[in-house]
């Protein structure tokens, strides 16, 4: 295990390593579970080891404001914020594909900043990084139209799969935008007619 967890996490130390064998917990998940609930206590840490997930608020109309992607080699903020705290989640995270994660006990967090090094590094390049994210959605929402903001959006899932073809309804999408499902597929067909996209039954496919 240790040698697959240095592939995912290479700056981790090798003690730090030997430490995670020995606590981790090992879950998988499948397209479309959900992994943590607003409003639910968080008991541990995760660590992403396989697949995409989805971290995103839901309202209480049931619609969904995307926040991010995390990928393997990446911790949910979310779990380590909650941790120290004791505090419920804020945020929904769900499975785009087959997803594993590692789940370590909250006892561990405080105590692994204090002893290693690179723990600490990572806890603070995960803040960080998540904190860039939601600044650069709340830029997005605040200051660009609903035009840009898809474009926004595809350029955004588009990187995070690597590909150029995207499984997103126009439901899905109008969902995570919090807009309706006619104003998007208006938006998309202007896409296409510039070019950018080519539009299928239940994917996009970028074109630049």
């Amino acid at each position: 295990m240790q040698e697959t967890l240095k592939k995912i996490f290479p700056n981790f130390s090798t003690d730090l390593l030997l430490e995670i064998e020995n606590h981790a917990i090992i879950q998988s998940f499948e397209a479309g579970d959900v992994i943590m609930r607003t409003g639910q206590y968080i008991n541990y840490t995760l660590l992403v080891t396989k697949g995409q997930l989805k971290i995103y608020r839901e309202g209480e109309n049931g619609g969904e404001f995307f926040m991010y992607y995390l990928h393997p080699g990446q911790a949910c903020a979310v779990s380590m914020i909650c941790a120290t705290k004791s505090q419920t989640s804020q945020i929904m995270a769900k499975a785009i594909d087959d997803v594993e994660i590692i789940m370590l006990p909250l006892s561990l967090m405080e105590k692994w900043m204090m002893e290693h090094r690179s723990w600490y590094e990572f806890v603070i390049l995960t803040y960080r990084t998540r904190f860039e994210e939601v600044l650069e959605v709340l830029d997005n929402v605040a200051f660009r139209a609903m035009d840009e903001r898809l474009e926004f959006y595809l350029k955004r899932n588009s990187d995070a799969c690597g590909c150029k073809d995207l499984k997103l309804s126009h439901q899905d999408i109008a969902t995570e935008l919090n807009t309706s499902r006619e104003v998007i597929s208006r938006l998309l067909k202007k896409m296409e007619q510039r070019g950018l996209v080519q539009l299928h039954r239940n994917h996009i496919a970028l074109l630049k």
